[in-house]
């Protein structure tokens, strides 16, 4: 019996698909506006390759596998020097003042309140790259549920695990982390 061909239907993708990619983009980057641009990106990627497809894999797990390499290219962007130097920081949220500057020439001190938001953003992308370095499905899980709260339900359907398993993988994500932490900030 002849396997049927795969062929791609690039008119229904946002809607058969749209959902579930940026779903997976959004927790793989912890960032809504950048896995939106994943998404579209992915897309337009699939569109200009569309030609490449060889039927061999669903529509989905094609889509989701060109995103798959969209997510790991923008970590190497961010982690890269050129692209740790691109990063711009708000300065000014309201109005005609609105702006940004690359974080390299943010400047050091303006007043008391601005140290203590430095601070916090010190903090946040310590406690970021400590997540990082976790395993990846340590990361992956502590994300979804302590991060972007998913019910316990959603998470093991959606990676195939125990609802024991994912307790074990938290509780060792946590410990992981806490040393992570107490090495490179709180004893710093």
């Amino acid at each position: 019996m002849p396997q049927e061909e795969i062929t791609l239907n690039p008119d229904k993708w946002i809607d058969n698909y749209a959902d579930y990619l940026f779903n997976y983009a959004v927790v793989r980057v912890n960032n809504s506006d950048v896995a939106k641009d994943l998404v579209q990106d992915a897309f337009y990627a699939a569109l200009k390759s569309a030609k490449n497809f060889q039927g061999k894999s669903t529509e989905r797990t094609w889509l989701v596998s060109i995103l798959k390499r969209k997510v790991i290219d923008y970590y190497r962007k961010i982690n890269s020097k050129k692209g740790k130097a691109e990063v711009r920081m708000n300065f000014y949220d309201d109005g005609e003042n609105e702006g940004s500057w690359l974080e390299e020439r943010v400047p050091q001190s303006w007043n008391n309140e601005t140290e203590k938001d430095i601070e916090n953003l010190e903090l946040k992308n310590q406690l970021d790259t400590c997540i990082d370095n976790l395993p990846e499905k340590y990361a992956l899980v502590f994300r979804m549920k302590t991060i972007q709260e998913f019910e316990t339900e959603e998470i093991c359907k959606e990676l195939d695990i125990t609802a024991s398993n994912l307790w074990v993988i938290i509780h060792r994500a946590r410990t992981q982390l806490r040393k992570c932490m107490e090495d490179n900030w709180f004893n710093n």
